[in-house]
């Protein structure tokens, strides 16, 4: 698992990236944004939009956008971080990858001093709520469909 490592996109990487969306099913596609748009998005908000490539050694199998601010969060949680996006592809899914890019994110949480990392998903399927809860998050509400969760460092 210590062959998990978080890359920036450039121009090497761009194609392979937006590329692994292709292989999700289609529950999971409603779940998360095609990584083509996410990367657009991330463009347009580049103050404060934080992608990575997620990588096992030197292959790309996964993506992750977070939000090193969002409006929506409750003063009582800033700092706080929201993982707008996480994808895995999914021929690399359930193998523990997915904990493992988790770690670094928290990692990451904790080297910045942020308080609070938000997270949101659909409901429609056990995953990928399950995972989140038993990474240790804890469910706090609803919004727009979605349910919100969130872990506190400190």
């Amino acid at each position: 698992m210590e062959n998990i490592n978080l890359r920036e996109i450039n121009e090497n990487n761009f194609n392979q990236v937006i590329k692994l969306y292709d292989g999700l099913t289609d529950y999971q596609k409603k779940c998360v944004a095609p990584n083509v748009y996410s990367l657009a998005e991330a463009y347009a908000n580049k103050d404060r939009a934080w992608v990575r490539a997620i990588y096992l050694i030197d292959k790309p199998i996964g993506f992750i956008m977070m939000a090193l601010w969002d409006d929506d969060i409750p003063k009582e949680d800033l700092p706080a971080y929201y993982l707008w996006r996480f994808m895995i592809s999914r021929e690399y899914q359930n193998k523990g990858f997915g904990k493992k890019v988790l770690d670094i994110i928290i990692k990451k949480c904790q080297t910045d001093r942020i308080k609070t990392l938000y997270v949101s998903c659909e409901m429609e399927e056990k995953q990928p709520f399950e995972f989140y809860i038993k990474y240790g998050f804890i469910d706090t509400r609803i919004n727009d469909g979605e349910q919100i969760l969130k872990m506190t460092f400190y």
